[in-house]
């Protein structure tokens, strides 16, 4: 599959807004930043990109502008491998841009400078993106981003997750964002992951969407549809759901390694496609976890939303670690480096 090439079966589709960054040369306020780098950035191209990065075929659907902007991010997401032949040019829409400063969005220490209202993507709906492109894949991925951008962009997503037949995995990424919802709007999110397959959601955003607290086992009560449910813990973890929505789980439990974090950014999507990408691959559920925490690993270790994955064979020696080695395991930056030691990476406390 080349990256300009006819639609065809892929391992996963991406459907979702990236926007052009600007991440600033220094720290402090935007008003002081006086110069800012160029990157790219989307929940779901994300995700695209570090599958295809990893060896997986992948495709992004999305609508950019004709302009500048969009011929970046279309070149840039292609430069990943990703098939992004479903990608429409809007001659009336700009392509989304935004700024941040260089805190800590885990955190709330950053400010954000959004320009994306209006945008080509918002522009996506039932009518302008074809089914044949979306469910050409194993597993089409998508995120609650895209269902806050417009009413049209709302029913294609709800479309989407009422297809009451189909061979694709449905994957869906909660991705809370408080200020793309109108008060009450994150109910719409709950009913959205009902109808997906895998969902992927923080203990954090369900608290702060839905007020479900009480830890993973709450949300899954709140959650019980999807056949796999995985609750993301920051530092401390994650834990999946592997289930038939009966109440007849099986839960699984895998600590993060400890990461020396460069920046947050990108990390929720990382983990997604390391999950993803071991999903694929027919691996345990407990390895899956892994391979999440992993890819997040590499994320949380580079300054911008993208980080060059691991080998295969690398990530796969890691995540067979037996339990005490895991509970050690220390990534730093460079550490997904071909040539990295293990004993670089495993330290004792």
């Amino acid at each position: 599959m080349t990256a300009h090439g006819e639609l065809g079966d892929v391992d996963v589709v991406a459907l979702g807004e990236s926007m052009v960054t600007f991440l600033p040369s220094c720290p402090g306020r935007l008003a002081d930043v006086p110069s800012f780098e160029r990157g790219i950035g989307g929940a779901e191209s994300n995700v695209a990109c570090v599958l295809a990065a990893a060896g997986h075929r992948t495709r992004w659907v999305s609508r950019v502008g004709a302009d500048g902007f969009g011929d970046h991010l279309v070149e840039a997401v292609a430069a990943y491998g990703v098939d992004i032949s479903a990608v429409r040019r809007d001659p009336d829409r700009p392509t989304g841009i935004y700024f941040r400063t260089a805190g800590d969005r885990a955190t709330d220490a950053h400010e954000v400078a959004y320009y994306r209202a209006g945008s080509a993507a918002s522009a996506m709906s039932t009518e302008s993106v074809p089914d044949a492109a979306l469910w050409s894949g194993r597993a089409l991925h998508l995120s609650g981003i895209t269902p806050a951008l417009s009413a049209d962009c709302l029913a294609l997503v709800r479309h989407l997750c009422a297809r009451p037949a189909r061979d694709s995995l449905l994957s869906f990424d909660v991705n809370h964002r408080p200020g793309l919802w109108p008060d009450g709007g994150e109910r719409v999110l709950l009913d959205l992951a009902r109808g997906a397959d895998l969902v992927f959601v923080g203990e954090d955003e369900a608290a702060d969407a839905w007020g479900v607290t009480g830890g993973p086992d709450a949300v899954r009560a709140a959650l019980p549809e999807p056949r796999l449910l995985v609750v993301k813990r920051g530092a401390e973890g994650a834990v999946a759901f592997d289930g038939d929505g009966d109440g007849d789980d099986t839960r699984y439990e895998e600590p993060a390694p400890r990461v020396d974090v460069v920046a947050a950014v990108g990390a929720g999507d990382a983990f997604a496609a390391g999950f993803l990408s071991a999903t694929l691959r027919g691996l345990p559920v407990a390895q899956r976890l892994r391979h999440g925490h992993l890819m997040a690993a590499a994320a949380l270790t580079v300054p911008g939303d993208l980080a060059t994955p691991p080998a295969r064979d690398h990530t796969d020696r890691l995540a067979a670690l037996d339990a005490d080695s895991w509970e050690r395991l220390h990534l730093g930056p460079g550490w997904t480096a071909a040539d990295h030691e293990a004993a670089q990476e495993v330290r004792t406390p």
